[in-house]
This record gives structure tokens, C-alpha cells and sequence, in this order.
């Protein structure tokens, strides 16, 4: 009988195929913990279980590693909103409700804190980074609820609106209560608030805020 394969042999020798997820996972969590400027191709290979030179057969530099990552992990998200937005009949506020609800559950996700803070902490000082995450991030996903905003108006179910300003006036509270959330024990407001309950407020607050004013929900 031929011998049989050890168990404890690596992962990454026997499904070659996965190395690049592999890479891009230990680089998530390299760059969460270390930051993108002390982050070593060392010590991501090393997290991964690869050799460093494995890294480059895959990415040439830890700048390209990263923005792959942030493609893999952002991008793709974005991607797939895309996809749906461009398939979907329903109105507007629906479209835009289902986005709000898919957006946030991805900000709630284990691979976006980490990201978010490191990007924010140190894009500045890799410009061409910040160009790309710029490009790819910030702004393709500012252009597609700024889509729907559009829909929305032409349609007469949101007012007249800048649908970039309107956008932005999104994304920032979706993105920045999606991060408090994470540390409630810091964030009173939100301490004994569950992530369905301030994506609700944030929801209707919204919504009331770009309909047609007649159309506007009246105190009780």
C-alpha cells in the first residue's frame, strides 16, 4: 500500500489553489493588527503558513497585496450591489432600503472594522492607495446610491435633491453607527440598542428626510 498522506501535512501544499485566499486572509489580519506602514511580507507569509517568497508569485510588493485585499473584501460588496440595483423593477425606496440593509450587514462583518480603521489611520500617508481606495471605494459606492436617488426623483418618491450630496449624507451615518456599534461599551447611545434597532432609525430618519415634504411623516 502506498503511503498515506500525513495530517499534519500544510494546508497550503496540498490545495496550492487556495493560496491566494490564503494569503489575503492572513494579510487581513496582519494589516488589522500591525497597520499597513509596520506590516511585514514576513510576517504575512508567516501568518499563512507560506514562505515570503510564495507572496511574490501572487503580488509583487505589500501595496498590491492590499489593494487586492480591499478589492476582495470592499470592492466585491460593492460589485454585487451593483448587479442587483441594475436587475431590480421594485420602487426606489425599496431598492434603497434592501442596499441600506445588505450595506450595513456587511459594516457589521468581521472583516470590515479592522479594515476601516486602518485605512482611515494611514491611507493618507500612501497616496496612491488613497487615489485607488478613492476611486474604488468611496466614490463607486457614493455613484450607485446616488443611482438610486436619481431613481427615486425621477420616479417622485424622493424630493428634489443633489443625489452626490444625498449619498454622502448616507454613507457616512451607515458607516460610522456600523463602527460604533462595535463598541458599544464607549458609544452610550447605542449601549443597550440592538444593530436591527439603530439600522431602523437610521432607515426611517433617512427616508423622511429625501421624500416629498407632503409626503413626510407627522409627529403623534
Amino acid at each position: 500500500m502506498g503511503a498515506q498522506p500525513s495530517h499534519s501535512e500544510p494546508r497550503w501544499r496540498r490545495l496550492p489553489e487556495e493560496r491566494p485566499r490564503q494569503i489575503l486572509n492572513a494579510a487581513l489580519e496582519v494589516f488589522g493588527e500591525r497597520g499597513l506602514a509596520a506590516a511585514r511580507l514576513e510576517d504575512i507569509a508567516r501568518h499563512a503558513g507560506l514562505s515570503k517568497g510564495t507572496i511574490y508569485l501572487y503580488f509583487p510588493n505589500k501595496e498590491e497585496l492590499f489593494r487586492e485585499m480591499v478589492r476582495q473584501v470592499i470592492v466585491t460588496q460593492i460589485e454585487a450591489s451593483e448587479r442587483e440595483v441594475g436587475t431590480t423593477t421594485g420602487s426606489a425606496t425599496d431598492a434603497l432600503t434592501q442596499f441600506m440593509h445588505r450595506y450595513w450587514a456587511f459594516i457589521r462583518s468581521e472583516q470590515f472594522a479592522p479594515l476601516f480603521r486602518r485605512i482611515h489611520a494611514e491611507i493618507r500617508n500612501f497616496p496612491d492607495l488613497a487615489t485607488f481606495y478613492s476611486d474604488e471605494v468611496i466614490s463607486r459606492g457614493h455613484r450607485l446610491v446616488a443611482s438610486l436617488i436619481q431613481r427615486g426623483i425621477d420616479a417622485g418618491e424622493f424630493r428634489p435633491v443633489d443625489p452626490s450630496v444625498a449619498a454622502r449624507m448616507l454613507m457616512a451615518p451607515l458607516v460610522m453607527h456600523g463602527v460604533w456599534c462595535g463598541h458599544r461599551e464607549c458609544f452610550s447611545p447605542v449601549a443597550k440598542t440592538s444593530d436591527t434597532q439603530v439600522l431602523d432609525e437610521i432607515i426611517d430618519f433617512y427616508l423622511n428626510a429625501i421624500q416629498p415634504r407632503a409626503a413626510r411623516s407627522t409627529p403623534k
